[in-house]
């Protein structure tokens, strides 16, 4: 078994490991936030990373009603010229907390006296040290370069963080269900497996979601090109309709990734949107009526939420890439090119 392919089985072990040892802590920073009335959130980070903090606008958004904004990094590294940076919560995200731009983000928030958040896998990281408070991933170390284990924790401590802010114990109470939701799909490994086969010659396609899942399209684009040297595109559904889908034609592969929530049905008229242009459909939801239009269905458990979906939806998007890299003949744990660590200034 790959390092890989282990990672992507420890994550319902690393999801509840999360949870149970850091809220006690994300209880504390969420009560002192409050107190400092915090009106604006910028997340900085890169990467996988930069995923995690799309799904943070979705969720502090809707359910926290905070405007959110990703950060600039080069102005604050490079154009030394950051904006200000008044009554904002300043959260950088990263695995190792070693990017000088990720980590000059939060030195200027400490600077400028705004709250700073460290979200890492490293608690002794520079990252961690411009940091008034910490979120650890818990993780234990990550062999292989491609992300897994370390992405949904971050999803995880962002929803965390969330729920102890909005205090709806409801939220706190499905959120803890999460690894049990994974743990389901880990177990229809070997049905993703023999399906990915089909796509062994595949080097193009898109990858699409909307609302809290426009992070997960972009993430599982992001493993696909990393450990399978696609051209794997993510796009919100809307953004693809504004021109992109005029590359779709008989037998383009589309990924499309649509759970139930708000935004089904609106997902679910764009997929057959893209069947009546000749896509071929690759459809990750829960609803029967939708895997039915796909050539290849990725199921998901019922009863998810449509805020915690991206934790759960983002792992057949794992287990697809990492088996069309066997089939391809590619090493998962060692993509061409590629280091654990990227350093950006």
């Amino acid at each position: 078994m790959s390092f890989l392919q282990e990672e992507i089985h420890q994550q319902p072990q690393v999801l509840a490991g999360l949870l149970e040892r850091e809220e006690a802590n994300v209880r504390r920073i969420a009560a002192e936030l409050q107190k400092r009335g915090i009106r604006f959130v910028l997340i900085a980070a890169r990467g996988t990373s930069d995923n995690a903090a799309r799904y943070g606008q979705y969720l502090f958004g809707a359910h926290n009603r905070l405007p959110v904004g990703l950060a600039t990094p080069s102005l604050f590294s490079v154009y030394c010229q950051p904006p200000r940076l008044e009554d904002v919560l300043v959260i950088g995200i990263s695995q190792s907390g070693q990017s000088p731009d990720i980590v000059a983000v939060l030195a200027e928030g400490r600077r400028q006296g705004a709250p700073t958040l460290a979200i890492t896998n490293d608690p002794d990281s520079p990252l961690a040290a411009q940091a008034d408070f910490l979120i650890e991933l818990h993780a234990g170390e990550e062999r292989a370069i491609a992300a897994t284990k370390t992405y949904t924790a971050q999803l995880a401590a962002l929803a965390l963080l969330s729920c102890l802010m909005d205090g709806d114990p409801d939220h706190l109470k499905i959120l803890r269900r999460v690894p049990d939701f994974v743990d389901r799909i880990l177990t229809r490994e070997d049905e993703i497996a023999a399906k990915v086969v089909r796509y062994r010659y595949m080097e193009t396609c898109v990858v699409l979601g909307r609302g809290y899942n426009y992070a997960t399209a972009f993430e599982i684009a992001l493993k696909l090109k990393e450990l399978n040297y696609l051209i794997a595109e993510p796009y919100s559904s809307a953004d693809f309709m504004h021109g992109p889908i005029a590359v779709v034609g008989s037998g383009f592969p589309a990924m499309v990734v649509a759970p139930s929530g708000q935004m089904y049905d609106t997902m679910r008229d764009f997929s057959r949107e893209l069947k009546s242009r000749g896509a071929e459909l690759l459809i990750i939801s829960d609803r029967p009526e939708l895997l039915a239009e796909a050539v290849t269905p990725l199921a998901l458990p019922t009863g998810v939420p449509e805020w915690l979906s991206p934790l759960i939806a983002v792992v057949p998007g794992q287990l697809f890439a990492l088996h069309l890299t066997v089939t391809k003949g590619h090493d998962p744990d060692r993509p061409l090119g590629l280091s654990k660590i990227t350093i950006t200034r």
